[in-house]
């Protein structure tokens, strides 16, 4: 069966990357949580899904740092807001974290401004109290490497200062652009790394390199695709869209062929994300009650769980544990 991983703890139910969100995740009974990370100003790895935290903060609200308000350009996308390079880690743990998406999630929003900001520090600490691994995904490297900020030395010093540089049982790193992953081989870590794949478009690293003739993300999934990844990595972690592989009426026709292809040469395979409300499901499994309202998750993850998959990141983590370890699926001998 796959590991299920707390994707960013547990925001289905409370403001994702806060403490009491980890502590949910991790009593709910999975097997690993998932920590994005981006960095100060002073260096320190903070864990928030992106750089521009409007709107998973309080920062809005804070009259001390309404002159940071700014925009720039990252990956391509003008965004305005306030930025964690921008703030030392002593500014930032005096933040408190806000649901992303209150109008899908009000109950979550309702624990807005309770917990501080965390550290990836943090997050290793509460897994390891907690029993559980770590899918440690890095943000935006090509644009920080902009900003003067090295994330694969930053990434590689910390795991090694709070000693999960060798916990290979216990430690996977992700990330969508795939030379951040191998600066990091270069330095010597030797945890397994994992290249995360959209749905379209190319990794913003590869693009900035290769310009029009970057790897799109789709030829990562070919078989010469596979066959490069997997001499530079140890899994993958598509987009679930291309696990199912809908059909014009938005009903899954997968597993894709591409999860069998990938176990042929080694690589394990986790899909994102795992989530019940109509709005995140294909539109063959969306029911009544609008957005927020569950639909037919069963259906729709009942795709995923006869796929093989070796993990699946889920934003309720008591559901995910619920179903992809308690209903049988087909064995293909694949590791799980």
């Amino acid at each position: 069966m796959p590991v299920v991983i707390g994707h960013r703890g547990a925001p289905g139910y409370l403001p994702e990357h806060s403490r009491s969100s980890y502590l949910r995740a991790i009593a709910a009974g999975v097997d690993a949580v998932e920590p994005d990370v981006v960095p100060s100003k002073d260096g320190v790895l903070v864990v928030r899904h992106e750089n521009e935290i409007s709107a998973t903060t309080d920062v809005s609200t804070r009259a001390e740092f309404a002159a940071r308000r700014t925009s720039k350009v990252i990956d391509g996308e003008r965004l305005t807001g306030w930025f964690t390079e921008d703030f030392t880690w002593a500014e930032l743990q005096t933040l408190r974290c806000r649901e992303r998406i209150p109008a899908i999630r009000p109950a979550s929003a309702a624990h807005d401004d309770v917990d501080p900001v965390l550290r990836l520090r943090d997050v290793l600490d509460l897994a390891r109290d907690g029993g559980v691994g770590v899918v440690l995904e890095i943000k935006h490297a090509a644009a920080f490497s902009g900003l003067g900020f090295d994330m694969a030395e930053l990434v590689a010093a910390e795991v090694r200062e709070s000693g999960w540089a060798d916990a290979a049982d216990a430690l996977v790193i992700e990330s969508f652009e795939p030379l951040v992953l191998a600066r990091l081989r270069e330095r010597g870590i030797r945890v397994p790394l994992v290249q995360l794949i959209e749905a379209d478009g190319a990794p913003w690293d590869l693009r900035e390199r290769d310009g029009s003739d970057a790897a799109t993300y789709v030829s990562m999934l070919t078989g010469t695709g596979l066959d490069a990844l997997a001499d530079a990595a140890e899994g993958i972690s598509p987009d679930k869209r291309l696990v199912l592989a809908p059909d014009r009426w938005g009903r899954a026709k997968g597993p894709a062929a591409f999860v069998g292809a990938a176990h042929d040469r080694g690589l394990r395979v986790f899909t994102w994300t795992c989530r019940p409300e109509n709005a995140f499901l294909l539109p063959g499994y969306r029911r009544g009650g609008g957005k927020a309202a569950l639909g037919d998750w069963r259906g729709e993850w009942a795709v995923l769980r006869d796929a093989d998959l070796d993990g699946v990141f889920v934003d309720h983590p008591d559901l995910g544990v619920e179903f992809f370890r308690a209903q049988p699926r087909p064995s293909s001998g694949a590791s799980a």
